[in-house]
């Protein structure tokens, strides 16, 4: 059983082996952290070469070598040779470095979920490592479910924060009111991409 966490990623080195569509995906994911990527492989996918000559991610055009993991925090391993990705996969574990082995649950110090984003709201799904597509067909049913709207919400609740904790200083009283406000009629505004209307519509229930 894997334990769920968010890793804070800004400024970290995270060294992905392998260029082809699951390298891709896994170096996709990983855009919006801030993290310093550096991806090793001969042959890399076009979407690859294009976020490379973007200086979005470092490419080293080379098969990989023994060091590769050095000052590493992550390790994605995604290649075809398993001799390859035990060696990442030792290598990484001696640097102390956690590891991720494509579609190899038992070369992975940790799964790469499926993920719903909407703005700071991230919804991570995992199946363990046992069934990807399971987990993709969650993320697509969770997707239909919570829209952009509580992207928005999740914005104005933190802009809206120092007010509230000036306001109400008791936790278990700013925890009610977090409640009334996502039980409110404030979701209707956001929906209706009304933004100005529920900035007014929370303040009133703060100031209630």
């Amino acid at each position: 059983m894997f334990y769920p966490i968010y890793l804070n990623l800004k400024g970290k080195r995270v060294v992905v082996i392998g260029g082809g569509e699951v390298a891709e995906r896994k170096v996709e994911s990983l855009l919006d952290t801030d993290a310093s990527i550096n991806v090793i492989s001969p042959e890399v996918t076009a979407r690859i070469l294009k976020l490379a000559s973007e200086r979005r991610v470092e490419l080293d055009r080379r098969l990989y070598r023994d060091g590769d993991c050095s000052g590493a925090t992550l390790v994605l391993s995604a290649t075809d040779d398993d001799a390859t990705n035990r060696s990442v996969f030792e290598e990484a574990r001696k640097a102390g470095a956690l590891v991720n082995t494509a579609d190899q649950p038992a070369l992975c110090d940790f799964i790469m979920p499926a993920v719903v984003r909407r703005g700071d709201i991230a919804i991570a799904i995992s199946t363990s490592g046992t069934s990807p597509g399971l987990a993709a067909r969650l993320r697509q049913k969770i997707a239909r479910l919570i829209g952009p709207e509580y992207g928005h919400l999740a914005q104005l609740l933190s802009e809206a924060r120092p007010l509230i904790r000036r306001r109400i200083p008791e936790q278990a009283d700013r925890k009610e009111l977090q409640y009334r406000i996502l039980d409110s009629d404030i979701m209707s505004y956001l929906r209706n991409n009304d933004i100005a209307g529920a900035e007014r519509r929370l303040r009133e229930i703060i100031e209630s």
